[in-house]
């Protein structure tokens, strides 16, 4: 029947939600054919090929076509860099994309929401654009209701001690906002109202969630609630779309199916963070002195200086339920659909409003507890 063309940024966590989704469609409608936009670069090269090649070879009605690279800077990106990079490459793309649209010919494009810059050439093409959120439908929430926010309150978040009320959701601290859009005189508030426009002017809403999970958002935006003065496209709720696991070679696998049932506890802060020296030692104490089993994924491409983990780390600790989570949106999809208890803790985007819906409104997380000394 055509092809569908979907759009992610080069973020892991979004790429791989977003080829699942594909895999979603041909799935239920098996005569369309998906085509993947990759934008490729330096800083994510190995990890989104690797996938690429991984997911290509057993579905063939899923392709990948291949953007040009965009030349970056020959520095180090840090994390606190990584979103405005992101940014950066997807604004330079625009002429890249609008040649792969036009030689692929779609009938419909999927773009995430931070590719927005893609609907001014499916227009011109009369392609009828689809965003898909990889977070939850508060998320959404946030996005449209953030104009009239805006509108109401003349004072950035930042200055604010104030409790935001927004539909559907529980009332958040104005210092639990995104980081992003704490001071309305930023670059990237003014990028996230743009962005709440132009999902106004969109075919429709895609969601990784579910009725069942999030009620009262859903609820609110398919109601109207979050765009008083004028009309919000179809929701569409997909979720949970959840990467399949591997054969269960992995020693981690092994190790874990000879300890107790739910006696481990398992650590994962994303994709994306990084930790310095001092945290990762700091993590490591406090896993010894509780004296739990435990499985901690730790990004060694991240540790300052090289440093070796084996030195870095207490003793044994290389050797060695419940879940400590960043709050990023596809793992408390996964911790929720296998009913695993999640410790919470946030560090940037979604993930401090993922935490208040987890912690406040569904009860199924903790947060985490801070004191000073040991």
């Amino acid at each position: 029947m055509g092809t569908i063309v979907l759009y992610p940024p080069p973020l892991m966590g979004h790429f791989i939600s977003m080829v699942e989704l594909g895999k979603s469609i041909i799935k239920h409608y098996p005569s369309y054919t998906i085509t993947v936009l990759s934008l490729t670069n330096s800083f994510n090269t190995g990890s989104i090929t690797s996938y690429v090649r991984h997911i290509s070879a057993p579905i063939p009605a899923i392709t990948f076509h291949h953007l040009p690279v965009i030349p970056l800077p020959d520095q180090e990106i840090h994390p606190s860099m990584l979103g405005s990079v992101v940014a950066n490459l997807i604004r330079r793309s625009i002429n890249n994309v609008a040649n792969a649209l036009q030689s692929i010919s779609p009938t419909t494009i999927i773009a995430d929401v931070f590719c927005t810059s893609a609907m001014a050439s499916a227009a011109s093409l009369n392609i009828p654009v689809y965003f898909f959120i990889t977070s939850g439908a508060c998320c959404v929430v946030e996005l449209l209701y953030l104009p009239t926010l805006d509108r109401n309150y003349p004072v950035s978040f930042k200055d604010m001690n104030a409790l935001i009320y927004e539909p559907g959701l529980p009332p958040i601290p104005s210092s639990e906002m995104q980081d992003t859009i704490q001071d309305r005189n930023s670059e990237a508030y003014r990028g996230y109202l743009e962005l709440s426009r132009c999902m106004l002017k969109s075919s429709g809403i895609i969601v990784n969630t579910f009725d069942s999970m999030e009620p009262k958002p859903i609820k609110a935006i398919r109601d109207g609630l979050c765009v008083p003065d004028q009309p919000t496209p179809p929701l569409y709720c997909v979720g949970p779309l959840l990467a399949e696991g591997s054969d269960g070679s992995h020693e981690c696998l092994k190790w874990l199916d000879g300890q107790p049932k739910e006696s481990v506890d398992y650590l994962c802060f994303g994709s994306e963070r990084e930790f310095s020296s001092d945290q990762l030692k700091e993590i490591a104490m406090g896993l010894e002195l509780s004296g739990h089993r435990f499985l901690w994924v730790i990004r060694s491409p991240s540790i300052e200086n090289n440093d070796d983990l084996n030195l870095l780390l207490p003793n044994g600790i290389l050797e060695l339920g419940g879940f400590v989570t960043h709050c990023g949106w596809n793992s408390v999809l996964e911790a929720t659909c296998a009913r695993v208890p999640m410790i919470v803790w946030p560090l940037n985007a979604d993930q401090r409003l993922n935490k208040i819906m987890m912690v406040e409104e569904m009860k199924l997380a903790l947060p985490m507890c801070w004191r000073t000394g040991r």
